[in-house]
């Protein structure tokens, strides 16, 4: 075993939307931070991935890495083990929690719990995220917007010509349509914002080190069981250890409690801040599923998300509870979510060439619908013979359903409108939910709490049982809202850089 002669101020692990913002943020308010990533740089043409290799190779799946379902069959992850983790491949979108999302919010099957602070607590944190993170969009459009001081930092980037006229035929229906907020760099080779660019490299560089390649085993505490004392990792076959003041968890939904886990010793030998039993439990993903137009005009297949939906955000016509938010996907060449969970395409495209999935996807247009479901905690991670298992059912099933066919419904309007010439009137539309293996969404593993017994941290991500660890990444989310976390879990970042400089 190497013990590093460094002491850090601040150790780091991972370097997602969390992990990276959080290490930046630290290092330029004066903290000496450590990262520790499990990946390693990621090539430029694996970040930009837009052709017919998505569907082909399994580019976003951890080679040698496989998780256990329910059913105790294996499955490769969609995940990113890389600098920025895997901001490296979402769609960069960064939208807001509702005001209400913090709140207990009634669904169908239940109640969505609150959260430990309100929207206010964190309003002045999403305006620096949107700043830090550049993003680009319109306030006043979207009716379920949440309050904010001003517009965006930036103008929405100009959506796909054929995307406008669909605009205004959605609008003719009703629907008020807005561009999503995405996060944009000025680099035209790699466009889309993420935790390396925006966390890591706005950090200072004298007061930040990264060391890539290091997968982390467990966390070791002091004699008392009060404080981590040292961080164990693997380094190219050698066991290292790792110490400093503060310890920041900060690995995803998945990995975030398997290091807790896996850390078990005589003081907390159900797993590290696990005295409530409830790491690895109360595992939320989104409900998502992919529904397909077809187009009348060619399109690229390789452009961005651009345009979202929140009228039955809160409901619809004779429904009183929440039913979720619709967004297009990014073009069907370059989504990577919608290359893990196709309609139709998932097995079509196994047996056509690369020009008959070329120009199947130049005549498609994709639309995603997001639904949000409540904690259970059977839903839950844990360890079997240091294999990373996961039990998970959905619920609010129905919600999502009627959400789904709302807007079938919608599109079906949308395309007997005789002005609108850019989409196909068709008797089905294709469509296909996100397996397992999509957990980019995932949240809630280590729900945050005002009450010990039956949470992990607390509203700052603060371990309830040790003085020095931290947690600060989407499995802290008490619920799950119907819009991805991404600009949450980055806000949250800032918040905790706050709280520990």
């Amino acid at each position: 075993m190497i013990i590093d002669d460094r002491h850090y101020d601040v150790i780091v692990i991972g370097s997602g939307a969390g992990g990276g913002t959080l290490a930046g943020a630290l290092s330029r308010k004066g903290k000496s931070v450590l990262v520790l990533e499990r990946g390693g740089a990621m090539a430029l043409e694996d970040q930009n991935v837009a052709d017919v290799d998505l569907f082909r190779k399994d580019r976003y799946h951890p080679k040698n890495e496989r998780w256990f379902g329910p059913d105790g069959d294996p499955f490769a992850p969609q995940t990113t083990y890389a600098r920025g983790g895997n901001t490296k491949i979402w769609g960069a979108v960064l939208e807001r929690m509702r005001e209400q999302d913090f709140g207990e919010v009634p669904l169908q099957e239940g109640i969505s719990p609150a959260w430990p602070f309100d929207y206010s607590e964190l309003a002045s944190y999403y305006e620096q995220a949107e700043q830090l993170y550049r993003v680009h969009g319109k306030a006043g459009v979207d009716p379920t917007e949440p309050g904010r001081n001003g517009d965006y930092v930036a103008k929405p980037k100009p959506v796909e010509p054929f995307l406008e006229p669909l605009r205004a035929a959605l609008q003719r229906q009703g629907c008020q349509p807005y561009d999503i907020p995405i996060s944009w760099s000025e680099d035209r080779d790699d466009p889309s914002g993420d935790s390396q660019l925006f966390g890591l490299e706005a950090g200072d560089p004298d007061r930040l080190t990264l060391r890539d390649n290091a997968r982390v085993l467990r966390l070791h505490v002091n004699p008392s069981g009060s404080e981590v004392k040292a961080v164990e990792a693997e380094l190219d076959g050698d066991t290292w250890l790792f110490r400093s003041d503060v310890v920041v968890l900060a690995a995803g939904a998945v990995n975030t409690p398997v290091i807790l886990l896996r850390s078990a010793n005589s003081h907390h030998p159900k797993g590290i801040s696990n005295g409530s039993d409830q790491v690895g439990r109360n595992l939320m993903n989104l409900q998502l599923t992919s529904i397909l137009q077809l187009a009348t005009e060619r399109n690229s297949g390789r452009y961005g998300r651009s345009l979202g939906i929140n009228d039955y955000y809160w409901g619809d016509k004779n429904v009183s509870f929440p039913l979720g938010h619709i967004q297009t996907a990014g073009g069907v060449l370059q989504d990577a979510l919608f290359a893990e969970s196709p309609p139709v395409l998932s097995l079509v495209s196994k047996m056509i060439p690369d020009f008959g999935l070329e120009r199947l996807a130049s005549r498609s247009v994709a639309w995603w619908a997001m639904t949000e479901v409540m904690p259970d905690p059977h839903n839950k991670i844990w360890l079997h013979n240091d294999q990373i298992r996961i039990n998970y059912i959905h619920n609010n099933r129905e919600a999502h359903d009627r959400l789904v066919y709302r807007w079938i419904d919608t599109l079906k309007e949308v395309e007997k409108d005789p002005v609108t010439k850019v989409v196909l009137k068709a008797p089905t539309h294709a469509r296909g939910g996100a397996p397992m293996s999509v957990v980019g969404y995932g949240c809630g593993s280590c729900r945050m709490g005002e009450d010990p017994s039956s949470s992990v941290v607390d509203g700052f991500g603060k371990c309830h049982e040790l003085d020095n660890l931290y947690l600060a990444d989407a499995s802290v989310f008490p619920s799950c809202p119907s819009v991805g976390p991404g600009l949450t879990v980055i806000a949250l970042a800032l918040r905790l850089a706050d709280t520990l400089a």
